[in-house]
């Protein structure tokens, strides 16, 4: 016999890119069927069909006896009213299981094995724990440049894929690790101003105090329709949105929701994240930034060329050119950590404000220059000259301006940015100078004052590399709106302040620029 139908209910959870359903323990249909907490079911109704991980319930508050209960991504997802009437059965178990275990086992997997672990994770077959023991096997027996090949064609595969029918279809990208570093919101209006079609979708914040996403989401909405969102890109050459909402690479979604409380970013799934999403976002031409330093994601040269090989591999296997360049990566990019700083930062470089700070703007222009020349029009070493003249002509504000209003504006000033309103600064325990910041510190302490969930906090930096300092003068100041979120970095801080001072006149010797 078929089973019972239950009523719709949304249960307002937010389950982070996990379909969750709730039953009533003494719901009929969870008795007759024999399901179990935690179990895959299959839930479908009037044509509709979703997986989802069952949780069993005791108060009829959540669900009654007669309800299906959906968490919020999963009723979106469904996408039917409340009250609907749903039928629920048990899930076959995923297909590509037998894969998992070999990885588990440390075997190297075969292209079509990447295949159908990528298409059950996008159809919400695996559980959360079974996610995880393919994020964990991934890192610890490390992918081989074939094995990343697969798992980057498998996650493009799935999901939409964008043609905008133009040659070039320029992006940039950074690997992350480099606390403010928005070059993006500087290199997309530039490019843009120049010509060339910029799409560009960032993620939000996994492990740092900001995101770009987070940043634009301070002057401009971040997550309009993609029919809403093609408009713009054909009308202004760019825009500047969270890549969520277009459905590009939906198994890295699900993926990073497993990796984001794992601090897990491991070499090739790190590549495979970026180039699915830019060859699924439709990109012909990419530029890539891998900072390097003692504190960032990649700290010698020699690991950095391997992943720049690693990178150019897939990427022409996967018909995308790709410009990769190793940067500084010795200490955070502009003075703001955090949202709301970050965004004054932005905003001061594109109206050549004399605050504004010299390391965002110099290394955003080298970036929008390498990218200029991807044009078959501009002379190579030509690129970094024509930044230039469009940040200092104004065009790229005018530019900046133009995306934000189509996307829709939020009132923002730079001058009197809306900060979180208690602060504290630390100070500077003896006279010498900024021979070191630890990147990694500095980032834990903004998101410990509360960014990016709270847009005003985060550190602003009063001091840089090599900068003499005296004796209780500022080397930073943090924001924060709670008084436990201000006491945490306060503690924080006292026990690692991310500064270290050297005795005046020491050299502070640049690794590498470009």
């Amino acid at each position: 016999m078929a089973p019972a139908l239950l009523s719709l209910k949304r249960v307002a959870i937010d389950t982070y890119r996990e379909n969750v359903a709730y039953m009533h323990r003494d719901c009929a249909v969870y008795r007759a069927e024999g399901f179990q907490a935690l179990s895959k079911v299959e839930i479908t109704a009037n044509g509709h069909r979703i997986l989802a991980t069952l949780n069993v319930v005791d108060d009829t508050c959540i669900v009654d006896r007669d309800q299906l209960g959906l968490s919020e991504d999963a009723f979106a997802q469904l996408g039917l009213s409340e009250g609907h009437p749903t039928r629920v059965n048990q899930a076959e178990p995923p297909s590509s299981i037998p894969a998992l275990h070999r990885k588990i086992a440390g075997e190297r997997l075969s292209h079509e094995d990447y295949h159908d672990i990528v298409r059950d994770i996008t159809e919400h077959r695996y559980s959360k724990i079974e996610l995880t023991a393919f994020v964990v096997a991934c890192n610890q027996g490390e992918l081989d440049r074939e094995e990343v090949y697969s798992l980057t064609d498998a996650m493009a595969s799935m999901g939409r894929r964008l043609d905008w029918h133009a040659h070039p279809v320029v992006d940039k990208h950074c690997i992350g690790g480099i606390p403010g570093n928005r070059t993006s919101m500087l290199v997309v209006p530039i490019v843009a101003a120049h010509g060339m079609l910029c799409p560009k979708t960032s993620s939000r914040a996994i492990t740092s105090p900001a995101g770009t996403a987070d940043t634009m989401e301070v002057l401009a909405n971040v997550e309009p329709s993609f029919d809403r969102l093609s408009e713009i890109v054909r009308e202004h050459r760019g825009c500047l949105a969270w890549g969520g909402t277009s459905d590009l690479s939906p198994a890295d979604d699900v993926l990073i929701s497993v990796e984001r409380p794992l601090s897990i970013d491991s070499p090739g799934q790190m590549v495979a994240s970026i180039l699915s999403k830019k060859v699924a976002a439709g990109s012909t031409h990419l530029l890539l930034d891998i900072p390097v330093g003692a504190t960032a994601k990649v700290r010698t040269i020699p690991d950095a060329q391997r992943l720049r090989k690693l990178f150019e591999f897939v990427a022409k296997r996967m018909g995308l050119t790709i410009d990769v360049v190793i940067t500084d990566g010795r200490q955070p990019i502009g003075n703001g950590i955090g949202p709301v700083l970050e965004a004054r930062d932005v905003m001061w470089v594109l109206a050549n404000d004399p605050r504004a700070p010299h390391d965002l703007r110099q290394k955003s222009l080298r970036l929008a220059g390498r990218i200029l020349e991807f044009d078959p029009d501009v002379r190579g070493g030509d690129g970094y000259a024509i930044a230039r003249d469009i940040l200092e002509s104004g065009r790229a504000m005018a530019k900046m301006r133009a995306i934000i209003d189509a996307q829709g504006h939020k009132p923002f000033d730079p001058d009197h940015p809306a900060l979180a309103p208690l602060h504290f600064e630390v100070l500077a325990k003896r006279d010498g100078i900024v021979s070191g910041i630890d990147n990694q510190q500095v980032a834990r302490l903004a998101r410990l004052a509360g960014a990016p969930k709270v847009q005003g906090a985060g550190v602003d930096l009063l001091c840089k590399l090599g900068d003499k300092v005296q004796e209780g003068q500022p080397l930073y100041r943090v924001y924060a709106a709670y008084s436990s979120d201000l006491e945490f970095a306060r503690q924080a801080s006292e026990r690692n302040a991310g500064y270290y001072l050297g005795e005046a006149g020491a050299e502070i010797r640049q690794i590498v620029e470009f």
